[in-house]
């Protein structure tokens, strides 16, 4: 947590200096994630581990020029900035706005400027067509829509109105300051995709992986996760379940563990697409097993066998040993994607409690209940 005397917060980023950008992935890995480091050097800024580092990125160039191509402009217009100043249209677009997204406003800008497409747009708008506004807009982003209506004329001004103010992204910590003092690491999945024959990035992803280079600043704040801390009691036995980049917080756990002297054992399940490709992490997650750190280890690689294989299946093949765990005080840790992984292994751990704990579904409830209402049972997903 930042300490009182700090200036640096979210209104006031502290410019770290992005010391590595390593990418984890291997050559042939449908993916591209990458280790990050920074310095927090003479910002008197401290973390715990599972709190969470926010990131304050710009959008790409080329996407910036785009816009202002499609609205007819050169860039230099002045226009609001989100905080109020004016400036150019071109630095309004790249550091405070989201200029990806479409925003309902432009929608209905689009329909009261009337052209070709303002009956659909105005039928897609009703309340009651959510799902297939929602379809609409999944694979859109705001040039699409500009260069499907080149007639329809926006002011620079009206223009940046109707946007979205560009918020910081938030990544889990895979550090932590006890074994990198004045350091702070984060784990970043780059996305990148591809739609309406447009190549799409993600913003502050591929602003870190793409657009800010080794020894240039970062504007770093940090967010406090209270209720995804390490157990007080060290000798507290650990399970930490981290599919993908969800492994970041539980890198930072078992550094926190072996500089502390923690005795408490420590069992990781982690999960990716080819052991070969996206093992993250691996050969420090190997020494961690290799020197008894990490007690236990179990990986589910998705893609490396015909049958897809996930970390709640290893964690039924495992019942017995998690509930033996989990009975003597064991507390378990999840972390990662909300949407699917989170709710999998949710349901996999009622399912332990009622075979291996000899509990109906209502009394398995109320056990995990009340574990999350103890702190046993702590959820980082997004």
């Amino acid at each position: 947590m930042t300490t009182t005397a700090s200036p640096w917060s979210r209104k006031n980023p502290f410019p770290a200096r992005l010391l590595v950008n390593r990418r984890l992935t291997g050559r042939y890995s449908a993916k591209d994630t990458r280790h990050y480091e920074l310095s927090l050097a003479e910002s008197g800024l401290t973390y715990e581990p599972g709190d969470s580092l926010g990131v304050i990125g710009s959008n790409c160039l080329n996407l910036v020029q785009e816009i202002i191509h499609a609205l007819h402009c050169q860039g230099d217009e002045p226009v609001p900035g989100a905080d109020g100043s004016t400036k150019p249209l071109r630095e309004a677009l790249w550091k405070d706005y989201t200029i990806t997204r479409v925003p309902r406003q432009l929608l209905e800008a689009l329909v009261e400027k009337g052209g070709a497409a303002a009956t659909f747009l105005s039928a897609i708008l009703n309340p009651e067509r959510k799902v297939a506004l929602d379809h609409y807009l999944e694979a859109l982003e705001i040039v699409d829509l500009l260069a499907e209506h080149p007639s329809v004329h926006f002011e620079p001004g009206e223009f940046v109105a109707m946007l979205r103010r560009l918020v910081p992204r938030l990544y889990s910590i895979s550090s932590s300051l006890k074994a990198n003092p004045e350091q702070v690491h984060i784990t970043v999945s780059t996305v990148r995709y591809e739609t309406h024959g447009r190549p799409r990035k993600g913003v502050c992803s591929t602003f870190l992986a793409e657009r800010v280079p080794v020894g240039a600043a970062v504007p770093v704040f940090f967010h406090i996760a209270k209720g995804f801390r390490l157990p007080e009691d060290g000798d507290t036995p650990m399970i930490m379940i981290g599919p993908g980049t969800g492994i970041a917080p539980f890198r930072a756990f078992l550094q926190e563990r072996r500089a502390t002297g923690a005795r408490g054992r420590n069992w990781l399940f982690f999960g990716d697409q080819r052991c070969s490709e996206d093992f993250l992490y691996r050969e420090e997650i190997e020494e961690f097993r290799a020197g008894g750190l990490l007690s236990r280890l179990d990986t589910a690689f998705s893609r490396d066998q015909e049958a897809r294989i996930y970390v709640q299946h290893r964690m039924l093949e495992n019942a017995r040993e998690i509930w033996r765990w989990i009975d003597e005080g064991a507390q378990l840790f999840v972390c990662g994607d909300a949407v699917k992984m989170a709710q999998d292994v949710d349901a996999a751990l009622h399912a332990i409690v009622e075979t291996e704990g000899g509990k109906s579904p209502e009394e398995a409830a109320q056990y995990i209940e009340e574990m999350e209402r103890t702190k046993r049972y702590k959820r980082d997903v997004y």
